[in-house]
């Protein structure tokens, strides 16, 4: 272990979790309104990249401003997650969890099919961002690196929109009329439905607001790395993030995404040899340690049923 580094990649981590949370949210969202595992979110949050790709810079008729583009794409990936839910979702209540895991692996593969066509499969190095790689925060930090942490604005920009996106999100879910429809329907479907509310209709606003959620986080990771179709496999360390805090839990997704970053940036600054498969390892193996010891996760809820 690099002891120099460890404040640097502390700070670091953190803000990498930020994103890793945010796109969390997405897969709490889904499960506790539907009861689905939606392995296509990942591409969800390519697909909200690419768009916002192809809004400002990607096509010809007309070049956009960031936040313009960012809006027609969420608008774009709500009516996708409504199409989802209404064509793909729908038909499949009541069916067994293995075949609806299935549709949402197709869909993932139908979405990536669909973008490699679409925008093709080359990587976008030209995301619009107002940051540059020399934009940098130096923060004074005895005993870290040259006693100074130092943060590129655009990582720091990514987890204060990821934090505020967060904090909207859960004030909508908690103060709002539909807000606390969701939170009902989440509940118990059955008596959700008895109290009046349509709860295929919250089925599809839900699918709705985590188009919103995955093109928020799409659109941070591209301002960080670039829009690429490899950007799907971030799911691959969502989920993680759920499970560790707990897979009916919103804070549970938070602090989970926050210390997956954390135990990542940790492993990079361990100096292994093979320090990029031990970062992406080492989510799964704290995985592990922490199911082992409490199976529903951090923030989990136990269920306890009679036999």
């Amino acid at each position: 272990m690099n002891w120099v580094l460890v404040p640097q990649q502390i700070v670091t981590g953190v803000l990498n979790g930020g994103t890793i949370a945010l796109i969390a949210l997405g897969l709490v969202l889904i499960f506790k309104a539907s009861e689905v595992y939606n392995f296509a979110h990942g591409h969800l949050v390519m697909l909200g990249a690419y768009l916002t790709w192809w809004f400002a810079v990607g096509n010809s008729l007309v070049v956009l401003p960031l936040w313009a583009a960012v809006l027609l794409a969420i608008v774009a990936s709500m009516l996708v997650g409504l199409l989802i839910e209404r064509l793909a979702l729908r038909p499949m209540t009541g069916q067994p969890t293995l075949s609806i895991i299935l549709i949402t692996l197709g869909l993932a593969q139908l979405i990536e099919g669909s973008v490699a066509i679409l925008f093709g499969p080359q990587p976008k190095s030209d995301f619009p961002t107002p940051f540059s790689p020399s934009d940098v925060i130096r923060i004074p930090f005895p005993g870290a690196f040259n006693d100074t942490i130092i943060l590129r604005q655009s990582l720091v920009a990514t987890f204060i929109v990821a934090a505020l996106a967060t904090v909207a999100f859960m004030l909508f879910f908690r103060y709002t009329k539909a807000g606390l429809a969701m939170r009902a329907t989440a509940e118990n479907h059955e008596v959700a439905q008895g109290v009046g509310i349509r709860v295929s209709r919250i089925f599809g606003l839900s699918w709705a607001i985590a188009g919103v959620i995955a093109t928020i986080g799409g659109v941070l990771l591209a301002t960080l790395t670039g829009v690429s179709i490899n950007m799907a496999t971030v799911v691959l360390i969502a989920f993680p993030a759920v499970l560790l805090g707990g897979l009916e839990s919103f804070p549970g997704a938070i602090i989970g995404g926050l210390c997956v970053g954390l135990v990542q940036a940790l492993v990079l600054a361990s100096g292994n040899v093979d320090v990029r498969n031990s970062a992406e390892i080492a989510p799964y193996v704290l995985l592990l340690i922490v199911l082992v010891l409490r199976p529903e996760g951090l923030f989990g809820q136990k269920r306890i049923e009679r036999i």
